[in-house]
């Protein structure tokens, strides 16, 4: 007696799938993100997550590269800004917003690597630098140079967060960088290279917080002391 396979349920009969929506997407990468790791949050990848098409995510995010943007907007909610309404000195406290950035992208190395080249839009990207141009208004820079400076202020701390997340990549092969780079500049020519010869300690000193927070207050006296360039054309120039 030939054994029947047992019938397919219908298409009315399956449970509906959930609406996709770009809010869902976004949730469903970054925790796929913290599961899996960045490079991991692929449109291929996430359609699998979601139990779709890579074609039925376009409609949502144009690319990759939107979509790890978007993820970024999204961590940038961990972002303490409060320092912002705070009262005392108005440069520490945006050194305090700025490491507060630093640290988000610290906790997800490979988003502080695409975090150089994406391009946030959401709204919590614009409830940062809504932060730090208050901030830097507060502190009597012309607007026209702080829209500059807050793109220079976040360049720096996200090269800074993606130094730091090329090590947490392979410790052990940053360790032995950082020790060849260490014995290099010590054991320099004091004929050839008499600067380094003197500052090889130096170079290699202080703590990185430390380095990072008098890194704020170099550009920051920087934007305060350095007008910006008068552009040719319809545009106002800067008023000091």
């Amino acid at each position: 007696m030939t054994a029947h396979p047992t019938p397919r349920p219908s298409r009315r009969e399956r449970p509906a799938k959930p609406a996709l929506t770009r809010d869902g997407i976004v949730e469903t990468a970054v925790a796929l993100m913290r599961a899996e790791g960045l490079q991991r949050v692929t449109m291929r990848r996430l359609a699998q997550e979601l139990d779709t098409g890579p074609a039925s995510l376009y409609v949502y995010v144009r690319n990759t590269a939107e979509l790890h943007a978007a993820v970024l907007d999204d961590l940038l909610g961990a972002v303490d800004l409060s320092p912002a309404k705070a009262s005392g000195d108005w440069r520490d406290r945006l050194v305090r917003v700025l490491d507060s950035y630093t640290d988000v992208l610290f906790e997800h190395p490979g988003l502080a690597r695409s975090a150089l080249v994406a391009r946030p839009s959401g709204e919590r990207y614009l409830n940062l630098l809504e932060a730090l141009l208050s901030l830097l208004s507060e502190g009597g820079v012309p607007d026209a140079r702080a829209a500059w400076a807050v793109d220079l202020l976040l360049q720096f701390a996200t090269a800074t967060a993606a130094e730091h997340a090329a090590g947490e990549k392979d410790p052990t092969d940053a360790e032995g960088e950082w020790a060849e780079l260490a014995a290099a500049l010590r054991g320099v020519s004091e004929h050839r290279h008499p600067h380094i010869a003197a500052l090889g300690t130096e170079l290699l000193s202080g703590p990185g917080e430390a380095r990072l927070n008098w890194g704020f207050h170099v550009l920051i006296n920087g934007v305060l002391h350095t007008p910006r360039p008068e552009a040719p054309g319809p545009d106002t120039p800067e008023t000091s």
